[in-house]
């Protein structure tokens, strides 16, 4: 607790002095700089980005996709976004990051191009569009405001960042080795279970493949086919060889009735397991026979100062030996701008597994179920920075850690 009050004090501080110095005007200009076009305004390009500095005081083992075996973690993360056009048909983005991995960590300062694709508008109105390269997953509508400037939140919500006790690594043979990954009691979780489980959806999924993208009046329809499922790790999501042996199929159909409201349905269809990790089996099988299949719901309504927003996402991993295994994860989150610089978030998210049959016959889950309230307040200081607290109490049934705290603070300058 100590150290978190010192950290929350240097991030205080360093928030009055940066806004203290009246960079709007000189970041304006910079934004103004950063931005080309050609004379007749076919050909346009601009550039831009958030620089993060993020604090976390955890528990451990920890919550979510914090990679830290320390009780406490300093995250900087520097990302840069190019956005290209060329005549009224042609997109180009690219996003660029360096930080200390795609998931806080303790490890060194690394550069990683997170997003480079291209959009062509195949019919003249830009209804539908064809996009190719390595970009977000189209599926629910957390990924449409993800960046740390526009979410509410320094953590991404249950289903996606939650780990399941279900490896990509290595296929597991039975129930009972699933719950053996689990660690329920007397067993204790390790700092490596993390680095080997997976959740139901990776953060934005930045998977390599190509989208078909449609808009006409009320209605969205999104396809992907991309190199990896929707539950994979950061490290497959780039281009490779197996881009077309195991595909994975997703999509998402949205309907928006009016301004304030909008809904979607998603699903995903593709393969859990590493190319890899096949040779491990016991039995000679194939990948195809690890699928990991989603169904999901979104709903998003704002109206003047109030944003609410909720997903549920209905997940089967196939494991052969243990049969079908099934979890359901949801959240719903709310914030308020109470006044002109500050808004006050809470959100609430359970995961919840299914169960199957050990080799006795009993029907048993086959993870924990969890449940995590989030808080988080958010000062919008200026038009380029903002502070942002965070505070989450995270529970844990059958587990030798019930009860799990954490606390963040991120301080983000925009660009």
């Amino acid at each position: 607790m100590t150290k978190l009050c010192l950290l929350l004090g240097l991030f205080c501080g360093l928030a009055g002095f940066v806004y203290g110095e009246g960079l709007d005007d000189a970041l304006d200009r910079a934004g103004d700089a950063l931005r080309l076009s050609s004379d007749d305004g076919q050909y346009a390009a601009r550039l831009s980005g958030t620089l993060d500095l993020e604090a976390y005081a955890l528990q451990q083992p920890a919550q979510g996709l914090l990679y830290t075996e320390r009780r406490t973690l300093l995250n900087p993360r520097l990302s840069l976004f190019l956005d290209a056009t060329a005549g009224e048909r042609a997109y180009v983005f690219v996003q660029v990051r360096g930080d200390r991995g795609f998931d806080p960590s303790s490890d060194g300062l690394r550069v990683r191009a997170d997003e480079y694709a291209a959009r062509f508008a195949i019919v003249p109105d830009r209804s539908w569009s064809v996009q190719v390269g390595k970009f977000a997953t189209v599926v629910g509508n957390w990924v449409k405001h993800h960046r740390s400037w526009e979410d509410p939140f320094i953590t991404a919500p249950v289903p996606y960042n939650t780990l399941t006790p279900m490896w990509d690594g290595v296929p597991a043979e039975s129930l009972d080795v699933l719950r053996h990954w689990a660690h329920f009691p007397p067993s204790r979780p390790t700092y490596e279970d993390m680095e080997r489980q997976i959740p139901i959806v990776w953060g934005p999924s930045y998977a390599t493949g190509v989208a078909l993208l449609g808009r006409f009046e009320r209605w969205s329809v999104d396809l992907e086919m991309k190199n990896a499922s929707l539950s994979s790790r950061p490290e497959t999501w780039d281009p490779s060889d197996a881009l077309w042996k195991n595909p994975t199929v997703s999509g998402r159909i949205g309907y928006s009735p009016n301004v304030m409201w909008s809904m979607g349905l998603s699903f995903s269809d593709g393969v859990y397991l590493k190319p890899d990790a096949i040779a491990l089996a016991r039995e000679a099988r194939s990948l195809s026979s690890y699928r990991q299949y989603v169904v999901g719901y979104d709903l998003a309504f704002a109206h003047h100062h109030l944003q609410v927003s909720a997903e549920a996402y209905a997940t089967r991993f196939e494991v052969p030996g243990a049969g079908d295994l099934d979890a359901l994860s949801y959240y719903l989150e709310a914030s308020y701008r109470v006044a002109p610089q500050l808004t006050l978030a809470l959100r609430w998210g359970e995961l919840r597994y299914g169960h199957a049959t050990d080799g006795a016959g009993e029907s048993l889950s086959w993870g924990h179920d969890t449940s995590r309230i989030d808080f988080a307040p958010t000062w919008r200081l200026s038009a380029h920075l903002q502070l942002k607290l965070q505070y989450s109490l995270q529970h844990e049934e059958q587990s030798t850690q019930t009860w799990n705290h954490l606390g963040a603070a991120q301080l983000t300058l925009r660009f």
